[in-house]
């Protein structure tokens, strides 16, 4: 129904992989001090990326313990099974599934899973810069450095890529590939011991070949758009847990994931542009409170609209495309 809008319609469907903190003002189940010294809980989201023009959608929420870790191996595999019993099913096994998390999720067990005969699960997962790739990284000639892309096409200032070789890939699922980005830090960040030269370095993994590493390691930047789908849970019941129980709070999760799924979907199925974007606030302010009147007259019924309202011919144009969808079925 979405057609080029749906978030398949590259022949890919790309699934990040993220954590949240959620902060809880009494004692509740489960809750425990979270690896920032506060108090709450620690779920585990996985979203589905509809693209640079559209949001997300949840495909899985996992209740965790505040003090649950970030790399735990156990709890990643078991959102990626609850991910790919949510996909269609040429989707759940095979390159055409791209797993995305950052590099919580770069672990030897969740790779190893991904990868599995059977499985073939396609990734790019970021990677912690240990003292083994950073060494690799010094070693990189300058020929072999290639400067990354903005989404536009256009080289990204300050900014370069390569790949490694050699004895950091021992140990890891055969096929995979290391790619390290170095840039110039904006201004105001902390350098880290593990940054060369002045250079912020940051490293990722993936298993998909026959792509330039520009394409690749700005593919694995658009995952920064978890942090935006995280922030809409927020908005839509995500700020607090407020019930005693595990399985209540489930529940909760639960029915913030249906709440996230109708402004993922409405956007891609009624609007257009920029407005495809617009967060939960947003459409709140924009859309959902727009004066109008139900009329009834004869055996029809109107909504009339404030012709002053700036965002009217959103919301007409909205009732039109999603007048003009095929019936499902």
């Amino acid at each position: 129904m979405a057609g080029q809008a749906a978030p398949d319609a590259g022949g890919e469907v790309v699934v990040d992989i993220d954590g949240v903190l959620v902060l809880a003002h009494s004692e509740e189940q489960d809750a425990a001090k979270t690896w920032k010294k506060t108090f709450g809980h620690h779920p585990l989201f996985a979203f589905v990326d509809h693209g640079p023009g559209g949001s997300g959608e949840p495909v899985a929420g996992l209740l965790r313990p505040g003090n649950a870790g970030s790399n735990t191996a156990t709890d990643h595999i078991e959102a990626a099974r609850l991910v790919l019993a949510q996909l269609p099913k040429k989707y759940r096994r095979g390159r055409r599934t791209l797993i995305r998390p950052d590099s919580v999720g770069g672990t030897h067990d969740f790779l190893d899973w991904l990868t599995a005969r059977g499985r073939w699960l396609s990734f790019s997962v970021g990677m912690t810069i240990t003292d083994a790739i950073h060494q690799a990284v010094l070693k990189i000639p300058a020929p072999a450095w290639t400067p990354a892309v903005e989404p536009g096409g256009e080289i990204r200032d300050g900014a370069w890529v390569a790949e490694l070789a050699g004895d950091v890939l021992t140990g890891w699922p055969k096929g995979i590939r290391l790619i390290v980005r170095k840039e110039r830090p904006h201004p105001g960040t902390q350098l880290s011991f593990t940054d060369a030269d002045g250079m912020r370095l940051t490293c990722f993994a993936t298993n998909t070949t026959g792509s330039p590493i520009a394409a690749l390691e700005l593919r694995h930047r658009r995952r920064a758009s978890a942090e935006d789908r995280i922030r809409a849970a927020r908005d839509t019941g995500l700020r607090n847990l407020p019930l005693h129980d595990t399985a209540q709070n489930q529940i909760r999760l639960e029915i913030v994931q249906l709440a996230l799924d109708l402004p993922a979907w409405m956007p891609m199925l009624a609007l257009t542009g920029d407005a495809r974007r617009w967060e939960p606030q947003r459409l709140r302010l924009r859309l959902f409170s727009a004066a109008a009147q139900l009329v009834n007259t004869g055996r029809r019924s109107c909504l009339r609209l404030a012709r002053h309202w700036p965002r009217t011919d959103v919301v007409t144009s909205a009732f039109e495309r999603l007048h003009a969808l095929p019936t499902p079925g």
